[in-house]
C-alpha cells in the first residue's frame, strides 16, 4: 500500500519535500512563466492579438481616426481582438526500481536522496524542454519575433561578429512589437553553454570588458551573467544555433493540473519504490514578448 505523499518517507527522508525543493532549484524556464492551477485537463484560453485596438471595419487603429476628429462626427468602433486555442494537459511520470529492503536498511542516505533527485530532474528538464518548445514554437516561429543573427557566434576570427548587435534587435523587435518595455521587466537571454561560451570569448578577446552594463561571474537565483540589461540563463534546453529571450511571467503560463507529487510504494518484505510526477502545460499567452536569435553556431 501506497504511503501518502505528504507522509512519504525512506529512513527519515521527507520525499515530498525533497522533490519540491529539487525542482525549484533545477526548473529554468519554469519559474519564469507565470504559474496559476488548472482543474480541467482540457485548457481553453484567449490570445490578444499583438497592438492595442483593432477595428471592425479595419485591421487597425490609426492615430489619425481618433485625435483630431470633426465635430459632429460619430467616433471610431474600436476593440480588442482574441483568438481562442484549446491546449491539453501532459502528464509527466516517472519511477525509480524496487529498492530491497536490506539496501534501504543500510544504504546511505545521500544515495536515496540522489535516486530522487535524479527522478526529479528527468521531469523538470523534460517539462522546461515543453515550455521552451512552445515560447520558441517549435522552432518555427509565426506568431514570435524573430532575428537572424549578424553572423555565427562561434566564428573563430570574430569577422562580422556583433553579438550586442544582435541582443538590441531582440530587444527593440519585444518593446516596438509587444508595448512592453523589456530591461524595465526583466528580460531574460537563455544561451546552450556553447553560445555562452562563444559570448564571453567574443566579449573578453575581441571586445574586453568596456562593454556598458557588462557585469560578469554575478551569481544569484541561476543567473550568471548580465549583458545590456538582460538577465542570462544558461540550459541545454535551449537548441543548438538560437538564443531565446523572453519577458518572465508575460510570455508564456504554466497550468498546472498536478503539481510535483511523489508517493512510496511497498511491498512488504521486499522492498519500496519512489515514483514521481506532476500535470501541467505550456501557453504561449503574448508571443511578442518573445525573441528568437537563430543562427548562432556554425
Amino acid at each position: 500500500m501506497a504511503d501518502t505523499s505528504g507522509q512519504a518517507e525512506i529512513r527519515g527522508l521527507d520525499i515530498n519535500k525533497l522533490a519540491i525543493a529539487y525542482e525549484e532549484e533545477a526548473s529554468i524556464f519554469k519559474k519564469y512563466c507565470a504559474v496559476s492551477p488548472t482543474s480541467a485537463r482540457e485548457i481553453r484560453w484567449y490570445r490578444k492579438a499583438s497592438g492595442i485596438l483593432s477595428s471592425p471595419d479595419t485591421t487597425a487603429i490609426t492615430a489619425s481616426q481618433m485625435s483630431n476628429v470633426a465635430f459632429g462626427a460619430r467616433p471610431v468602433v474600436v476593440e480588442q481582438s482574441w483568438t481562442r486555442l484549446t491546449s491539453y494537459v501532459r502528464k509527466y511520470f516517472v519511477e525509480s526500481p524496487w529498492i530491497s529492503q536490506e539496501d534501504i536498511n543500510d544504504s546511505d542516505v545521500d544515495i536515496l536522496a540522489q535516486n530522487l533527485r535524479d527522478l526529479v530532474l528527468g521531469i523538470v528538464y523534460d517539462m522546461d524542454k515543453r515550455i521552451y518548445n512552445v515560447a520558441t514554437e517549435n522552432y518555427n516561429p509565426s506568431a514570435i519575433n524573430t532575428y537572424a543573427a549578424d553572423a555565427d557566434w562561434d566564428t573563430a576570427s570574430y569577422t562580422n561578429v556583433n553579438i550586442v548587435e544582435d541582443i538590441m534587435e531582440g530587444l527593440q523587435n519585444i518593446r516596438v512589437n509587444s508595448g512592453f518595455d523589456p530591461l524595465k521587466y526583466g528580460v531574460k537571454l537563455f544561451l546552450t553553454s556553447k553560445d555562452h561560451r562563444s559570448m564571453m570569448n567574443w566579449l573578453i578577446d575581441a571586445k574586453g570588458s568596456s562593454i556598458p552594463s557588462f557585469a560578469s561571474a554575478k551569481l544569484q537565483t541561476g543567473v550568471v551573467m548580465e549583458i545590456l540589461g538582460c538577465g542570462v540563463e544558461i540550459t541545454e534546453n535551449v537548441t543548438a544555433d538560437k538564443a531565446l529571450m523572453l519577458l518572465p511571467n508575460l510570455a508564456v503560463a504554466w497550468k498546472s493540473f498536478t503539481p510535483i507529487t511523489t508517493a512510496i510504494i511497498t511491498e512488504e518484505g521486499i522492498g519500496k519504490k519512489i515514483r514521481v510526477w506532476e500535470e501541467g502545460e505550456a501557453l504561449l499567452l503574448r508571443p511578442k514578448c518573445v525573441n528568437l536569435i537563430t543562427n548562432t553556431q556554425t
